[in-house]
């Protein structure tokens, strides 16, 4: 939030996503603070709605220990209740500023929100008009449970980690079944698996830098990684050994699963699972511009994803590569825009404006 406006005062149509906690903050700190870029941004923000998986945060906000991993949902659930309303606390054209008359805004044309329950007590309204956008494109990445049905009640945009084409299309058949069940249209939300791209003249070429990048990972970085992934400290165990019964925790449920199923497919000691998880362990792209299309074309047709939450190497160079080689081989296919559609994030995705709960137009 602090970089963001500062890319949003350089930049004309990329989207401004930020990340902000459900867990450890306020509903009408996060409702002004999205609001406020998305005015700045001419309605170029998104909100990451995350529940803090970490149990290691809980002890920098007041908690000796973690919140329960399905009460943290419930309480994103409502969270995201109170945010929207605030966000829906002003018409869109409440404010009139009419030095004439001196009328700053119609009274008419402002709800307070005044909302109470044992998790929040938020009065409002905002100090800021609705934004651009009626609502920043919400976003979520959550895939246990709680946190699928999170998404199919709230989520514009869903961030996934899933490896394979047919672990794709059961996340994307499932996800959209929920919608469907609520009454969501399908389109109004984008699923969007992270893929690490690659790109290189030749397969061979490609295959090296990833290979290269992983024997850079230091094993206190990995065992780290690797710690966090599964919330539960590995670092005793015999690193050349396979990774033991590992008991669930109230750390992220779909990582730790993620992590114990790689281990058992693949048969990999804990210093190899140390080496993944500290590099890349998900979707992988490696190769010639032309295949990478192939495999993206395959996920976008196959209904494994709407779109992909693409990941360089490196940076500038592997972005250089992905724009100046992929790009146009999806351009030359019809999967991907040759213009902008709007000026919005939410006419960039094709999602539509929400109504205002309060003042129907």
């Amino acid at each position: 939030m602090t970089l963001l406006p500062a890319l949003a005062a350089v930049t004309e149509k990329i989207g401004l996503v930020a990340t902000a906690s459900t867990t450890f903050d306020a509903p009408y700190h996060v409702a002004r603070r999205f609001a406020s870029l998305d005015h700045i941004s001419g309605g170029r923000a998104g909100w990451n709605i995350v529940t803090t998986s970490n149990p290691d945060a809980a002890l920098n906000f007041g908690f000796d220990e973690h919140v329960e991993h399905d009460e943290r949902y419930r309480r994103a659930r409502e969270f995201f209740d109170v945010v929207t309303g605030l966000w829906d606390g002003w018409a869109d054209d409440a404010f009139v500023h009419d030095t004439q008359s001196g009328i700053y805004f119609y009274p008419g044309k402002l709800h307070v929100l005044d909302y109470r329950s044992d998790n929040f007590s938020v009065r409002g309204p905002l100090n800021i008009a609705r934004p651009v956008q009626g609502w920043p494109v919400t976003v979520q990445a959550g895939s246990s449970e709680a946190g699928k049905q999170l998404a199919a009640e709230t989520a514009e945009v869903v961030f996934t980690a899933q490896k394979t084409l047919a672990d794709g299309q059961r996340f994307y058949a499932d996800l959209k079944g929920r919608m469907e069940k609520l009454g969501r249209a399908r389109e109004h939300l984008l699923v969007l698996p992270a893929a690490f791209v690659v790109v290189g003249d030749a397969m061979g070429e490609a295959r090296e830098i990833p290979a290269r990048l992983d024997t850079y990972v230091h094993y206190e970085s990995g065992i780290a990684s690797l710690s966090i992934a599964l919330g539960y400290d590995v670092s005793g165990f015999d690193p050349d050994g396979p990774l033991p019964e590992i008991p669930e925790t109230n750390a992220s449920r779909t990582a730790r699963q993620r992590v114990v199923e790689l281990a058992e497919r693949e048969g990999l000691t804990i210093r190899q699972l140390a080496q993944r998880l500290g590099g890349y362990s998900g979707l992988e792209m490696v190769g010639t511009a032309s295949a990478i299309a192939d495999q993206m074309e395959q996920w976008l047709v196959e209904e494994g994803s709407d779109g992909f939450n693409v990941m360089f190497p490196y940076l500038p160079g592997g972005l250089d590569d992905f724009v100046d080689k992929v790009i146009p081989e999806l351009q030359r296919r019809g999967l991907f825009r040759r213009e902008y559609e709007g000026s919005t994030l939410r006419e960039h995705l094709g999602l539509p404006r929400p109504g205002n709960r309060f003042f129907a137009r």
